[in-house]
């Protein structure tokens, strides 16, 4: 189907975007200075999560999946060797009652099936988000713009890269690209959850938009960007979904220490066979299986995968994708971070507030320079100038002369404008740029603009200045506002040991202003995107984890560099290849959230390892005078919860050691609370409320379920 469209003739479009005061920023009911998302589902059983959960533990039962995890791996084995046990001791009680070893192979399977249930909730939850995910990929028509300017109508899985095409009020994008022409605003909902819409439009590092999300107004024109199958959306439902998930390497080496626990185990128990045999000690096999089971750190054995998937699945409920575990986790042990002053601490983009011309230039003859400069000016900083000019001056010039040719900004020369048919030649920059220019022409730089420059810096805004003809004509100001509650943030981070550093192109004096007033730790002033790059190598060179936040593909590099890059969703395509995390909200304060995130994870993994070595303590007062209190009488004293009998005892500790595994799932998926205290205050509060709970918790477990199995006797 072809046509031609009418609305294809008036791109590109003016600048229409929806013009929002700082004052109305400020009054938006925000919270953790960001708009108020969709509410998601924070129920941790939803029920057809947990019907998926519950067959997923009967699947991970098979053995090639199971050994991945070595400690639950040998409980499994001991409970096949416990049904072999249970069935045998039908014909003969040589082994112990049928009841008693069938209980024993129930509890043990339990176990088993408790862990893997863990894992399988974990990773539902996971897939869960996958399928809302996938609800905006389903195949959207698109309106490609072929090279005669018609409309063709194609799907949207035939769209190729590099295709054209063209998208207007109530049009679902069809797949990733750059906006070409046009501004739009959009509804990103399906994706990120906000509500709110967001602007996107050519130029800049806010052209990226994303398949499945839909225009609200205007009209734009699209270049593909992306294979089919290969888009962002299509990336992040294969991550999210994926069958399997690469350990991270802490959770390698703590699986590691687990097995070799657990080896340690298997030795202490063969060593008690012969020990048992001296003493005339009869001990069954359901024993000797029961006392191994409880010895090894199954609680975190059992808990481990679910820890590191729900890590993940936390960020992912933060709109942050991940593309490794790995990348949470490292996340927590973040020294420096890395933070863009604009958009991050402070709000939206600077607004051109004043123009200061030089003493002999009118002011006329100053803003028609500005004017000039700004038109091919992409930025929101080159925009706001046109608008301030255009408020002071009704008949302001709105198009370049006829011939003129656009300069623009580059990082090196860190100044745009244009050059006319009739020689003139205005340049806008900054001030130590244009300064240079001018001196360099053998021209004087006004005194009454370098002062202007300085006052305008130490009040926290940001000075252009322009010339023309390699004369100086004067000052824009431009004006920053800082996020309210930024300051806290970057105190808390400070409590975490993590230092902040603002990046910014503004001059040492603006940067060291914004950088006092909000509290960052330190500052790259007139940063071009190597400067970066080598602040990250320097960090690093000193053993220093760093983490950077960008959006264009100036930051690719950086991002790359860094031990955890996060791109925004609306920011380029290298910017999103080069990260390891890619923040759906585009809220460039996400990063403190995610230091957060990956602090709990390591937290939590810390905390339940603590817990689960600590309850074992118990279970050996429960378990070793069972087993030989009757030839040894000595050890009666050992039994200091006075269990009621050997039978009762093993029973007790092995039930206990099941259920505490899922009685510690919810811990596992929401994680250990994180408060941001030093490494030695939470080194004492794990030990003492995981540590020494850890120790107390099974000795009135073990005391109860034997009280309870007594009284069943």
């Amino acid at each position: 189907m072809v046509m031609k469209p009418s609305t294809i003739a008036s791109l590109p479009l003016k600048n229409n975007k929806i013009p929002m005061k700082p004052s109305t920023i400020a009054s938006l009911p925000l919270k953790n200075n960001k708009i108020p998302m969709k509410n998601k589902s924070n129920i941790l059983f939803e029920p057809a999560l947990v019907n998926t959960a519950l067959r997923q533990s009967f699947i991970k039962l098979d053995p090639r999946l199971m050994i991945r995890n070595p400690v639950m791996f040998t409980v499994e084995i001991g409970t096949f060797v416990m049904l072999c046990v249970t069935i045998y001791s039908i014909s003969n009680s040589s082994q112990g009652s049928f009841g008693y070893n069938f209980v024993v192979f129930i509890v043990l399977l339990l176990t088993v099936l408790f862990a893997n249930f863990a894992e399988a909730i974990a990773e539902a939850r996971g897939k869960a988000q996958a399928d809302s995910l996938r609800k905006t990929r389903e195949e959207t028509p698109a309106k490609v713009v072929l090279s005669d300017g018609t409309i063709e109508i194609r799907s949207s899985n035939q769209l190729k890269k590099g295709d054209v095409f063209f998208c207007e009020t109530g049009d679902t994008i069809p797949t990733d690209g750059e906006i070409i022409s046009g501004i739009a605003t959009i509804d990103e909902s399906a994706i990120t959850g906000e509500s709110a819409p967001v602007i996107r439009e050519s130029g800049g590092d806010k052209s990226s938009v994303t398949g499945g999300t839909k225009v609200l107004s205007d009209h734009i024109k699209v270049q593909v960007s992306t294979a089919p199958g290969e888009s962002f959306l299509d990336k992040m439902i294969a991550l999210v979904e994926g069958a399997s998930r690469q350990k991270t390497p802490n959770e390698i080496a703590l699986t590691i220490l687990l097995a070799g626990f657990t080896l340690v185990f298997i030795i202490v128990c063969i060593t008690l066979k012969p020990f048992a045999d001296y003493s005339n000690t009869p001990i069954t096999i359901a024993s000797f299986i029961a006392l191994f089971v409880c010895l090894i750190p199954t609680t975190i054995g059992g808990l481990l995968s679910a820890i590191g998937i729900a890590g993940m699945d936390r960020a992912l409920r933060a709109n942050v994708i991940t593309k490794s575990g790995k990348a949470v986790e490292t996340a927590g042990d973040i020294d420096v971070l890395l933070l863009d002053k604009t958009g991050t601490i402070t709000i939206g983009n600077r607004k051109a507030t004043h123009f200061y011309p030089t003493a002999g230039i009118i002011i006329k003859r100053f803003t028609d320079a500005c004017v000039l400069s700004s038109l091919a000016d992409e930025t929101p900083e080159g925009k706001s100038i046109i608008e301030l000019a255009a408020a002071q001056d009704a008949k302001l010039i709105s198009t370049a002369p006829e011939g003129s040719k656009f300069i623009k900004f580059t990082a090196e020369t860190r100044s745009s404008g244009l050059d006319t048919q009739d020689g003139r030649r205005i340049r806008k920059g900054a001030f130590d740029s244009i300064r240079n220019i001018v001196l360099a022409a053998g021209n004087p730089f006004p005194m009454d603009i370098e002062e202007q420059v300085k006052r305008i810096a130490s009040n926290g805004g940001t000075p252009l200045v322009v010339s023309e003809n390699e004369q100086a004509l004067g000052v824009i100001e431009l004006q920053d506002i800082i996020k309210p509650g930024i300051s806290e943030r970057f105190e808390r981070l400070r409590k975490m040991g993590v230092k902040t550093v603002m990046v910014t192109g503004d001059n040492p004096l603006t940067a060291k202003f914004i950088a006092q007033k909000a509290g960052v730790d330190d500052f790259i002033a007139e940063a071009k995107p190597e400067d970066k790059m080598n602040y990250i190598k320097e960090e690093q060179a000193l053993g220093k984890l760093v983490a950077m936040m960008g959006d264009g593909t100036n930051d690719a590099p950086a991002l790359a560099q860094a031990d955890v890059g996060v791109a925004m969703n609306s920011g380029t395509q290298a910017a999103k290849e080069a990260g390891n995390m890619v923040d759906l909200d585009n809220d460039p304060t996400k990063l403190i959230e995610i230091v957060e995130i990956g602090k709990q994870l390591l937290i939590t993994r810390g905390t339940l390892t603590t817990f689960s070595i600590a309850n074992d303590v118990a279970k050996y007062f429960a378990i070793v005078p069972a087993l030989f209190i009757v030839s040894i009488p000595a050890l009666r004293s050992l039994n200091i919860m006075n269990l009621h009998s050997p039978e009762t005892a093993i029973l007790s500790a092995v039930i206990f050691n099941a259920i505490v595994i899922p009685l510690l799932i919810p811990v596992a998926l929401r994680g250990v609370s994180y408060k941001p205290i030093g490494a030695s205050a939470l080194l004492r509060r794990n030990l003492l409320i995981y540590g020494i709970g850890g120790v107390i918790a099974p000795f009135i477990g073990i005391k109860l379920i034997d009280m309870v199995i007594s009284l069943m006797a």
